[in-house]
């Protein structure tokens, strides 16, 4: 199964990093948010990704390319060029999709319609952190049969509200000052989804695809109650930082 992360925002509310990188290459530690995000993928057996790059999306790019030795001891014979990696490296799949500085979600998302096929995905946002369990996660896909199912978190936030029936959004209001189940990210994606999508790069996910989707009673939700947590700001990030110095990681499943 392949894991679709949107990489392309701005990142507008963190400026004190992103004049220089894009938000997902924000650091935890040593390592980028997004290098978080495919550890928690990869504990679940997901080793195939799809990147979805706007914004400054060629130091993604060159972040990857130059992993290897940034982050390993290695040999390098200097009289051919040979080079040995002292360790074992990852082993992930990347596509890195260059889908337009000023794309919106969907729009990013209708462009690896192609390279997804017509096969179940995951997909999230590159600056969220969570503790989900993606097998169950999964299974609540499986079970429901809808064409997608969101990762519902309930708090007050100003993230998209979901109204929740049965297990079933019966509707999305994206931005909504209020309490409620909001939009977690983390979602399975059938190959139906790409139905309530359209090639215009200003289509938003979390707008009209995702209001239809619940209207067509084909988005379900998984209700996850452990540690959640998007990095949106300066401040966001600080914290998660103070976290994982402090060794308090509850994201860090594997």
């Amino acid at each position: 199964m392949k894991a679709v992360i949107l990489c392309g925002g701005k990142g507008t509310r963190m400026s004190e990093v992103t004049q220089a990188l894009p938000k997902p290459l924000a650091m935890i530690g040593d390592r980028p948010i997004l290098w978080h995000i495919m550890k928690i993928y990869q504990y679940y057996g997901v080793d195939e990704f799809i990147l979805l790059l706007g914004y400054k999306g060629e130091k993604i790019k060159e972040y990857f390319l130059n992993y290897d030795w940034r982050h390993h001891s290695m040999q390098l014979d200097m009289s051919t060029g040979e080079m040995k990696l002292l360790g074992k490296s990852e082993n992930w799949k990347i596509t890195f999709l260059d889908t337009g500085e000023d794309t919106m979600t969907g729009g990013r998302l209708k462009q690896a319609q192609d390279y997804i096929g017509d096969e179940t995905f995951m997909m999230t946002y590159g600056d969220g952190l969570a503790n989900i369990n993606m097998f169950h996660l999964l299974k609540r896909h499986q079970d429901i049969g809808a064409a997608a199912t969101v990762t519902g978190i309930e708090k007050k936030s100003q993230y998209g509200t979901l109204k929740v029936y049965n297990g079933m959004a019966q509707s999305f209001s994206e931005k909504t000052d209020s309490i409620g189940m909001i939009n977690g990210g983390f979602f399975v994606l059938s190959p139906k989804v790409f139905d309530y999508l359209t090639d215009d790069d200003q289509c938003v996910f979390e707008a009209e695809p995702l209001q239809h989707l619940a209207n067509d009673g084909e988005l379900a939700v998984y209700e996850h109650h452990g540690f959640w947590t998007a990095i949106d700001t300066y401040k966001n990030l600080k914290e998660i930082n103070d976290m994982w110095t402090e060794g308090k990681q509850p994201w860090k499943v594997w």
